[in-house]
C-alpha cells in the first residue's frame, strides 16, 4: 500500500478579497512524480509554496506523514529540511562559493558538522555534474548552472519531498535539457517530487501523476496517459491542445 507523504486537505488562499486557491485536495504518496499543470496565474507556485510553509493557508490543512504541519504546529526549518524546494530564480547567496551554499543549510539548519556537510555536498554537486565548480560564485556560472547548483543544495539536506517551481521557466532554451536531465535522473532514483511546469514532455513522459489547475481548483487529475489522451475535462482539452499545438 502507498504511504501518504503529504496530504493536502481543503486548502484555501486569498490575498485580501482575491481567492487565489479555493478549497484544494489532493495526496503526494512515496515514490511519486507529480506535476502540477496549468496557465499563468491559475495558482499554481502559490499552492508550492502553500506546501512549502512560505505562506499561510486562508483555512485548510497540510499533513506530512499524518501530522498537521499548518498553524506553527511545527518548526517551519525543520520541515522544510524533509520538504525541500527548488525556485525558479535559483535563490543562491551570491557571497558563497558553490560548495559554501550547498553546506550552510546542513549547518546552520540540520546542525551537520562541517565535515559531513561538505561530504555531503561534493556528493550531490557530483551528482548533479557540478564538481568542478565547487570554488565558483553564483555570478561565475550560466543559469542551468545555477539551477543544478540549487537542487544540489536542496538534495544535501537530503529530503524526503523536493518541490520545483518552474525549475527551468528562467533559463535559456539550450540550457533548459541539462536541469531537466538532473530531473530526470532524480525521478529514476525514485525521489518523491512535486513540480510545477510547462514543460509537457516532462510531465507526459517522467511523471506518475499530473494535475490540471485553472482558476485556483483542480479541474483534473489522474495518469499522465488519462490526462493527455482522454481527458475528461473541456477547459483541460482546451489547454492541451493550445499549449501542445503551441
Amino acid at each position: 500500500m502507498s504511504e501518504h507523504i503529504l496530504e493536502i486537505r481543503h486548502l484555501s488562499k486569498a490575498f485580501g478579497s482575491h481567492a487565489v486557491l479555493k478549497d484544494i485536495d489532493f495526496t503526494v504518496d512515496k515514490g511519486d512524480v507529480t506535476t502540477i499543470i496549468g496557465a499563468s496565474g491559475s495558482g499554481k507556485s502559490t499552492l508550492l509554496r502553500c506546501i512549502n510553509l512560505l505562506e499561510t493557508l486562508t483555512t485548510g490543512e497540510i499533513y506530512f506523514h499524518g501530522k498537521d504541519v499548518t498553524g506553527g504546529r511545527i518548526n517551519a526549518s525543520s520541515y522544510r529540511a524533509k520538504v525541500g524546494m527548488v525556485f525558479q530564480s535559483f535563490n543562491l547567496f551570491n557571497n558563497m562559493t558553490v560548495l559554501g551554499n550547498c553546506m550552510i543549510g546542513q549547518q546552520k539548519v540540520s546542525r551537520v558538522s562541517k565535515t559531513e556537510a561538505k561530504k555531503r555536498a561534493l556528493y550531490y554537486l557530483n551528482k548533479v555534474g557540478m564538481a568542478p565548480y565547487i570554488n565558483a560564485r553564483p555570478d561565475q556560472i550560466s543559469g542551468g548552472q545555477k539551477q543544478r547548483v540549487a537542487i544540489a543544495r536542496a538534495l544535501a539536506m537530503e529530503p524526503e519531498v523536493l518541490l520545483f517551481d518552474e525549475p527551468t521557466s528562467a533559463l535559456d532554451p539550450e540550457m533548459v535539457g541539462e536541469v531537466l536531465e538532473v530531473m530526470k535522473s532524480l525521478a529514476r532514483d525514485n525521489m518523491t517530487m512535486l513540480v510545477v511546469t510547462h514543460e509537457m514532455a516532462f510531465a507526459r513522459d517522467v511523471s506518475n501523476h499530473v494535475v490540471y489547475m485553472a482558476d485556483g481548483v483542480i479541474e483534473e487529475e489522474g495518469t499522465p496517459d488519462k490526462i493527455f489522451t482522454d481527458p475528461q475535462n473541456q477547459r483541460t482539452r482546451d489547454f492541451l491542445k493550445r499549449i501542445l499545438n503551441g
